[in-house]
């Protein structure tokens, strides 16, 4: 389809993608739009750096291809380069998004009747307390093909569909902030979820009407299924992210594969392959995905990789170079990332607490070496069981103190699928998931 030129790797990166938008707040309509954006990436490496281009127009990708190659430096034996020799030879067409199950056949009045749906039945009637609320719905289409001078040749699609309820509640001059969100990609997954925004708002009145400040201290820790995928995200998941190891010694020397780096009950996974948001056919450098384990059994079992990472530390590529779009250089980044669910019901668990907190879920989180969380709802536990409602405003700790401190996993594994992961300026669609987990000690404030 292109003329490679010789001696140099080259990759091109093209998309299509289709996006709409509808939203509500307070009644009003404030968003109601369509969108599509048509590009290309092309690359050019010749052992030494990479020469980049980025353009609308498909039929410059060729001269921008030749104009790329004009400025390296080409080498007869570009193939046996570590890098490129790790890249993938993938001729395939994956398109599982095609026909009926197309969300570009859902119309405006589709979206507006999606919304309103949510709207009047969770909305409409709102207590006096809710000073703020609205729905927000989203969906994309996007088609992808991947071209190399190796002969890589791959098309794949994706799609997603999101639907959000939201609520600011006011108790007491106090702004509690809350809602309720629904991803898939079928329309039919995120229809119709009434109950259970209505009983997510209730608990959101209960909290905001009847919570007391914490009293900053360390504390013995239940966290929801949510709360643990989002700790597996920001907490492990960037650390098992290969290229913030390429310049920093001393992370090379604590990640040595075989250290226990937590306990026996945890075992974490990234995958790529997984039907949810974080779902691709193949990564942004052709790779096709694998499932990956971080931890197994509190050992150090692997770690995620570009080919850049993966020829540097001599490890297997995974399939984890990823760019938020056609503008966007690869990196490395998380797909579906998850610690696995142990025995334990998660009742049992609280009910071994005669003093603690229970984080039910958290707006954010950030971490490294050590990590940090907002809790957005928790609850004392006292005696095995939860008691009043808590504002907590940072939840932090250790990661690896926080690994070995992993006392009793749940069964009640769960999948996160709204989530987005911000690194470098880039933002891209993940999902993390867990099972309730307990924590010996963590600083609350």
């Amino acid at each position: 389809m292109y003329k490679f030129p010789e001696g140099l790797y080259a990759d091109i990166r093209i998309e299509h993608r289709e996006s709409a938008f509808y939203s509500v707040q307070n009644g009003e309509v404030k968003n109601n739009s369509e969108l599509g954006v048509t590009g290309a990436m092309i690359r050019v490496y010749d052992g030494k750096m990479w020469y980049t281009s980025v353009t609308n127009e498909l039929d410059d990708i060729q001269s921008e291809l030749d104009n790329l190659a004009s400025l390296a430096h080409p080498d007869p034996n570009i193939n046996e380069d570590p890098m490129v020799k790790l890249y993938e030879v993938n001729r395939d067409k994956v398109l599982r998004f095609e026909g009926d199950n197309d969300n570009r056949r859902i119309t405006r009045k589709d979206r507006e009747k999606l919304v309103n749906s949510y709207v009047s039945r969770c909305l409409d009637g709102s207590p006096e307390e809710i000073k703020q609320s609205g729905v927000f719905y989203g969906q994309n289409h996007l088609i992808k093909e991947f071209y190399s001078s190796k002969g890589a040749e791959i098309v794949q699609d994706h799609q997603q569909c999101l639907v959000w309820v939201w609520f600011d509640i006011v108790v007491n001059d106090v702004t509690t902030s809350g809602g309720k969100g629904f991803q898939s990609n079928d329309l039919n997954d995120i229809t119709g979820h009434f109950d259970e925004v209505n009983a997510r708002k209730e608990k959101y009145l209960d909290f905001a009407k009847n919570a007391v400040d914490v009293i900053p201290g360390d504390y013995v820790c239940v966290l929801a299924p949510e709360v643990t995928g989002m700790f597996t995200h920001e907490s492990f998941g960037h650390k098992s992210e290969a290229d913030f190891m390429l310049s920093d010694q001393t992370l090379r020397d604590e990640w040595v594969m075989g250290k226990k780096v937590g306990s026996e009950l945890v075992s974490i996974s990234d995958s790529g392959d997984l039907p949810h948001r974080g779902y691709i056919a193949y990564d942004d450098e052709g790779t096709k995905p694998r499932e990956t384990w971080l931890i197994k059994n509190g050992i150090l079992t692997g770690r995620l990789h570009d080919a850049k990472s993966a020829s540097v530390l001599g490890e297997e590529l995974t399939g984890n170079s990823r760019a938020q779009d056609f503008s966007c250089t690869p990196l490395v980044r998380m797909t579906n990332t998850y610690m696995s669910a142990g025995e334990t019901p998660p009742e049992e668990i609280i009910a071994g607490v005669s003093d603690g907190i229970y984080i039910y879920n958290v707006n954010y989180g950030t971490g490294q070496s050590s990590f940090t969380m907002q809790p957005n709802i928790s609850y004392r536990i006292r005696d095995g069981k939860l008691a009043e409602p808590l504002r907590v405003n940072v939840l932090s700790g250790s990661v690896f103190q926080t690994l070995f401190d992993i006392d009793a996993v749940g069964n009640d594994f769960k999948i996160c699928d709204t989530s987005t992961c911000g690194k470098n300026g880039q933002s891209m669609p993940v999902s993390d998931a867990g099972p309730t987990i307990r924590v010996r000690s963590l600083n609350v404030n």
